[in-house]
């Protein structure tokens, strides 16, 4: 499956900092809704606030992050944008200590973080490209997947015990100290970095900058039909899991660790598909595995809306989110080989910045509003809703190859 192919010491940091980062991150997840709920006696409305609030806030204030990325040296821009997440994840045990922790500080929080995950992905992305030949994209991003699947299946059952022992304060500090190793582990990758480009037109940043991102994106036809196909996937999906959430642990009564596990077993099939998306594109072609795994995914999370109370309900949802999270394990590996193939290396931080905003924002969005529907129709028959449109989402994946565009030379 090409796992043993070696991309260099300089990857192995990049890599090895991903992978410290991403377990922080899933050992802390779940942390600010118990903090809010235990600590600050949050209602529902308060908690749904931090997951979209902050995250819509976050994507906002990432906006101008793209094109500042951009023309700035990636290495030193990946450890600001983990030391800003270390140094406001810290300010809450350091409050919670003080006894001064508010929730507007939650919020705050949570959209500085939003924001400087977009900025670390753009830059990271454009990095990458810099540092890897094309042909080595794929195993690279194949082992980024498999890395957060794998956090996903050990994080939440580690952070939840740590939760029990030490309460939901302590897994926000680990988080935060995962993001200090990562930005330490970046800075020990070494080696020379070139100069960025530079602008077309010196002076400051103009308004009009702000949207390079998006224009990229809508005038190149292998980008603009992926952009819509994961933009729309993404924000359905997740827009569904609170209404899964209030349905199996309301009406079907299900436990607490039932609706834990029914999440967290099918990760596997995250793990399995980022394995196998390499030795598929080799034997298949990209643009076929791109497109038969981007149409597979979208058939499962219409099943969800058919679960019942009991075992088999149990059963039923593991094996949709275990099918769905396979298909996602091989797609997202491809279509991040492809998106970062098909957009100019003078413009991939503008790239994945305005992607990443419009993904987060559309989340919210999505989410909000299928909570209104939720509330209107059902749990139920909002989930079917979603599962339906979804259905529909393959029609946007691209139709064909297009021509790659010429590149500079490799970092050395």
């Amino acid at each position: 499956m090409g796992s043993g192919q070696r991309l260099g010491r300089r990857f192995g940091w990049l890599w090895g900092a991903y992978g410290t980062s991403a377990l922080g991150t899933w050992l802390a997840f779940g942390a600010f809704p118990l903090i809010a709920v235990r600590e600050l006696h949050a209602g529902p409305a308060e908690v749904a606030a931090l997951s979209c609030v902050g995250a819509a806030v976050g994507a906002a204030a990432a906006v101008p992050l793209g094109p500042w990325v951009e023309f700035r040296r990636k290495r030193p821009v990946l450890m600001a944008m983990d030391l800003a997440r270390c140094a406001a994840l810290l300010t809450v045990p350091a409050t919670f200590a003080l006894g001064v922790l508010t929730f507007v500080q939650l919020l705050l929080v949570s959209a500085v973080v939003a924001a400087a995950d977009i900025g670390f992905r753009a830059a990271s992305g454009a990095y990458l490209k810099s540092l890897l030949p094309a042909e080595d994209l794929l195993v690279a991003n194949a082992r980024f997947e498999s890395t957060a699947w794998t956090a996903t299946i050990v994080g939440p059952p580690l952070g939840g015990a740590a939760i029990g022992l030490l309460g939901p304060v302590a897994t926000v500090t680990a988080d935060a100290v995962s993001y200090l190793l990562s930005a330490l582990g970046i800075r020990a990758m070494g080696g020379h970095e070139p100069p960025p480009g530079r602008r077309e037109e010196a002076g400051r940043m103009r308004a009009g900058d702000l949207l390079d991102g998006w224009r990229y994106i809508l005038s190149d036809a292998a980008l603009r039909p992926l952009f819509f196909n994961t933009v729309l996937f993404n924000g359905l999906v997740m827009a569904s899991q609170p209404l899964l959430a209030v349905l199996m642990l309301g009406p079907l009564g299900f436990a607490p660790w039932q609706y834990g596990l029914a999440f967290a077993a099918p990760s596997v099939g995250g793990l399995l598909g980022s394995r196998l998306a390499r030795p598929l594109v080799a034997r298949f072609g990209q643009h076929r595995v791109l497109s038969v795994s981007g149409a597979l995914r979208a058939l499962w999370p219409v099943g969800l809306a058919l679960v019942g109370p009991g075992t088999g309900g149990l059963l039923l949802v593991i094996g949709v989110e275990l099918g769905l999270i396979f298909c996602c394990g091989v797609f997202n590996p491809v279509q991040a080989t492809h998106r970062l193939r098909h957009t100019a290396s003078d413009r991939v931080a503008r790239t994945l910045s305005a992607w990443a905003v419009t993904t987060k924002a559309s989340t919210a969005l999505l989410t909000a509003v299928w909570g209104v529907l939720g509330t209107l129709l059902g749990p139920r028959t909002a989930i079917a809703l979603a599962g339906a449109v979804l259905l529909a989402t393959p029609l946007l994946l691209p139709r064909r190859t297009a021509a790659l565009p010429c590149e500079p030379a490799r970092l050395s």
